[in-house]
């Protein structure tokens, strides 16, 4: 299956793209017009990727990449950061909303000229669920929330998809990610900014870190088993359904703070800057993925243990 990849360049798509490999899949890589590809990706199988430019905000750029033919596409890029995207709202929904709505006409339109059967895989995220979920892991039964530019760019990003679905039959498929981590992942994010502060503690003997809010509960997964489930809805979710994907288990961003300073060795102490916190939080997001769970058997399988541990050494080296 040729399958394209746009935002290959990111964090996911460093590992999605060598997985969609192994797999035995033709990989076509979209990257932001000035992104190169990740160096973490061997040498070798940069070497079997076709990479191509692609700024979401061009339409003749999207039809350029459609002009590959893929058999699906896994649509990664975004305008990722809940920072930048409450910075520039506007810019968000274009590149998000706006985006994907190029993206899957494009496709729509290829289907009607062409009689293609072409699969859109819409990565979306957890947080359209909002903040209203009382405590309890999410299921896709539940109405959409959105209480950040992000999320409610990303929920347009879905509503955009699913309207050209079902005006032109174009198979699309929403994967609604609980929040990931893992090694490689930019020091913008929570987990891997704790790791480089804490290190950096050490490294200065400093007692106190500065941090946000740590009292929020996440769910947080290996962006190996967030890969892995993306390829396992390639070959077997089914079109027209929401996904959730998430491993049913909470950990507040204190206890991810405490076992990161333990595996630096430090006794180290939170202090909250209030320049690090984000306005409207949402206090608990945990995700149920028994639906994807039966429709294509994927479990999590890296422990979140692990996953800190092959983060922290990943900043090492």
């Amino acid at each position: 299956m040729k399958v394209l990849v746009t935002g290959a360049g990111g964090f996911v798509g460093q590992w999605l793209v060598p997985g969609l490999l192994a797999a035995g899949h033709e990989v076509v890589g979209a990257l932001y017009p000035v992104a190169t590809p990740p160096v973490s990706i061997s040498e070798t199988d940069r070497r079997r990727v076709r990479w191509l430019p692609l700024d979401l905000r061009d339409q003749a750029a999207v039809n350029s990449a459609m002009s590959t033919a893929p058999d699906a596409v896994i649509h990664l890029a975004a305008l990722a950061s809940g920072a930048d995207a409450r910075r520039d709202p506007g810019l968000a929904w274009e590149v998000n909303a706006a985006g994907t709505a190029r993206l899957a006409e494009a496709m729509g339109i290829a289907r009607g000229r062409t009689g293609s059967n072409s699969l859109l895989l819409v990565v979306s995220t957890g947080e359209v669920y909002g903040a209203e979920g009382g405590g309890r892991p999410r299921t896709e039964s539940d109405p959409p929330a959105p209480c950040s530019p992000y999320a409610a760019s990303k929920l347009g990003a879905e509503a955009a998809a699913l309207e050209v679905s079902r005006r032109t039959g174009l198979r699309v498929i929403i994967a609604r990610a609980f929040p990931h981590t893992g090694p490689g992942q930019s020091q913008r994010y929570v987990v891997p900014a704790f790791a480089q502060r804490i290190r950096a503690a050490r490294r200065l003997k400093a007692p106190v870190v500065k941090t946000g809010n740590l009292e929020p509960v996440r769910d947080f997964l290996d962006v190996r088993d967030v890969v892995d489930a993306y390829l396992a809805l390639l070959d077997r979710g089914k079109p027209g359904e929401i996904y959730n994907v998430a491993g049913g288990l909470g950990i507040s961003l204190a206890e991810i703070f405490n076992k990161l300073a333990e595996l630096e060795g430090i006794r180290a102490m939170p202090e909250v800057d209030a320049d690090l916190t984000r306005p409207s939080d949402i206090p608990h997001l945990v995700g149920d993925a028994t639906r994807l769970r039966k429709a294509t058997g994927w479990q999590p399988r890296i422990a979140l243990e692990q996953t800190l541990k092959d983060l922290v050494n990943a900043q090492t080296d």
